[in-house]
């Protein structure tokens, strides 16, 4: 159930849970262990994603998403080891993240999907099972009509995860978010 200002209320550790994987809300006691995966993340993160790699960096980056109420932003943890191919991380262990930005309510009731998986989690279908948490959020206690995912054409891992998840392709907006000092294209 939403609080006043929409925002899910957890009832317990996490704002919805599947089989394999949580979402719960960024904290500052997460900036150790967000940031050290983000670092060990360049190369499957770049050139699509920044994710921040500093605790100064992820201070500004969770106040952001925690005053701004056009922001929702969840961390995806794992559950019960994670399970899946390639096995597993701890229970709890920060799996990744998905954002909803840019939300519209009144007639729109839209957002737009950002995320990112951690190298180690990366392929074991955990991002698939946070995506459908978030769906399910999104749609219900948030109360939004639509959900946009704008990605970079190159990004096929990306392109495939919200394909599995139901999304289609739109169309094709060159020049569309400004991102690691260029303007790139997404679809």
């Amino acid at each position: 159930m939403p609080d006043p200002n929409g925002h899910p209320s957890p009832t317990g550790p996490y704002l919805a849970e599947g089989p394999r994987a949580a979402l719960r809300r960024f904290t500052d006691a997460d900036a150790a262990e967000f940031t050290a995966r983000a670092r060990e993340s360049r190369t499957l993160h770049h050139p699509w994603l920044f994710p921040p790699e500093r605790a100064a960096a992820y201070a500004a980056y969770t106040a952001t998403l925690a005053r701004d109420p056009a922001r929702e932003g969840f961390l995806v943890c794992e559950r019960g080891g994670g399970g899946g191919p390639g096995g597993g991380g701890a229970d709890g262990a920060i799996a990744g993240f998905v954002n909803i930005n840019n939300i519209v309510l009144g007639g729109f009731r839209c957002g737009a999907l950002g995320y990112g998986a951690f190298a180690h989690a990366a392929g074991r279908g955990l991002m698939g099972e946070a995506l459908g948490l978030v769906m399910g959020l999104a749609f219900g206690p948030l109360g939004l009509h639509r959900l946009e995912a704008n990605i970079q054409p190159g990004n096929a891992a990306s392109i495939a995860l919200v394909r599995r998840a139901g999304f289609r392709l739109e169309g094709f907006s060159p020049d569309f978010l400004h991102i690691d000092g260029a303007w790139r294209d997404h679809e």
